[in-house]
């Protein structure tokens, strides 16, 4: 119903701006500085990361130059989230260290804001918009992984130092953990341009799809893996049943079957270096020595769990581990709860829920931008997945991908092709 009632108001300023004519400077110029955020969201050595500032610029320029397409679904997001952020407010004010809940409370209330004025951005052209988007993303995704892989191999000096840590990977991030499954929608992408695109085309984009692979894979990151594995068969299974025609989903086929081989042999490749093979034993195993126990991580979940029933307004952000337990809960359904309470946390719970729900309805509807719909829905439904082992409320490209989804969802109908 909401969804019908945002059709129907957003029809008449779709007809009358969907720039039926050469655009202007200021448009060809808020366009490119998309672009150029989307390029340096994997740039984050610190926080907040230079992305943070270009976002923000974003959010004011996009709605000034008419870049933007608000329907009542969007407002109705924005406002759900709105609601988050009061309760984490409210959290906020019964912790016994305000200052880091109320700053992790902000980071949160930015990346809702940025999120509803992205799928604003997507609405208002959805195909060409979802586009810079992910060609920027794209952009920074191969950049982070050159950073990650001549880090890892020592390629030049100082480069392990600022581009791995702990052994591993981390290319311009500051988090293993997080520039992993950073690289799984650009990957994606690749897919779909091989998918879409012509011979030429499709061969670099297997190219960069490969060496991204290969970057995240030295990141050993369990949840990166398994993120990687789940986008990728949800895109592909996805991709296979709405395929228009028999020569596409041959080509689906042909293109998995290449590329398992080559993500195979990389592996076998890798695994012939003692200290990639050594440090992949450890990391695959799911019983850490970090894990297990009172003190190990589902010890901490166990009394995250207790802290929730017996905290209906939540503890505040940021609360759990100096008072608590030794580490983060590692959850993001169980830590949401402790940051923003039952209201606030079980929003976060529903609004995944809706984008998983509606975003596969929407899948099975033919439109001009389903391909690259299903490249923003299989990334984040495997995202949404690697939550449960992981704090990732704060994850920059989470809120991007569920931008493009309801910036998608939001376009009515008779614009969609």
């Amino acid at each position: 119903m909401i969804a019908t009632a945002g059709h129907r108001a957003h029809r008449p300023a779709r007809r009358a701006g969907e720039f039926a004519g050469p655009k202007s400077a200021a448009h060809v110029l808020a366009l490119a500085c998309v672009w150029l955020t989307f390029a340096s969201s994997g740039v984050v050595f610190t926080e907040p990361a230079p992305v943070d500032a270009m976002s923000m610029g974003l959010m004011l320029l996009l709605p000034v130059v008419g870049l933007v397409a608000f329907s009542r679904m969007l407002m109705t997001y924005i406002t759900v989230w709105l609601i988050a952020a009061a309760s984490a407010c409210l959290a906020s004010t019964l912790s016994p260290d305000l200052a880091p809940s109320a700053t992790h409370t902000g980071v949160s209330l930015y990346l809702y804001a940025a999120s509803f004025i992205f799928a604003a951005f997507v609405a208002r052209r959805p195909v060409e918009h979802t586009q810079i988007i992910f060609s920027g993303w794209l952009a920074a995704g191969l950049v982070a992984s050159a950073a990650g892989i001549i880090g890892y191999a020592g390629l030049l000096p100082g480069a392990a130092e600022l581009f791995t840590k702990f052994g591993r990977a981390a290319g311009t991030f500051k988090d293993p953990n997080v520039f992993g499954p950073f690289l799984v929608a650009p990957f994606l992408y690749c897919l779909h341009l091989a998918l879409t695109r012509r011979a030429l085309t499709a061969g670099l984009s297997l190219v960069a799809g490969g060496f991204m692979a290969a970057a995240l894979f030295l990141s050993f990151s369990r949840g990166a893996w398994i993120n990687l594995a789940l986008a990728t068969s949800l895109y592909a299974y996805l991709a296979f049943i709405t395929a228009p025609d028999t020569a596409q989903r041959q080509r689906i086929i042909t293109l998995l079957a290449i590329g398992a081989a080559v993500v195979a042999t990389v592996v076998v490749l890798a695994l012939q270096f003692d200290t990639v093979a050594k440090l992949v034993d450890q990391r695959a195993s799911f019983e850490q020595s970090y894990d297990i126990g009172p003190d190990g991580r589902f010890g901490g979940q166990e009394k995250a769990i207790g802290l929730i029933l017996s905290n209906p307004f939540g503890i505040g952000a940021m609360q759990f581990s100096p008072t608590y337990h030794h580490e983060e809960v590692h959850n993001v359904y169980l830590s949401i709860l402790l940051n923003a309470g039952w209201l606030g946390g079980g929003i976060y719970w529903i609004m995944v829920a809706l984008t998983v729900g509606l975003g596969l309805r929407h899948v099975l509807r033919s439109t001009a931008s389903r391909p690259l719909f299903l490249v923003a829905y299989a990334a984040f439904a495997a995202t949404a997945a690697e939550g449960a082992i992981i704090d990732s409320d704060h994850w920059r490209h989470f809120y991007v991908l569920m931008a493009v989804i309801w910036g998608l969802m939001s376009v009515p109908r008779e614009v969609r092709r």
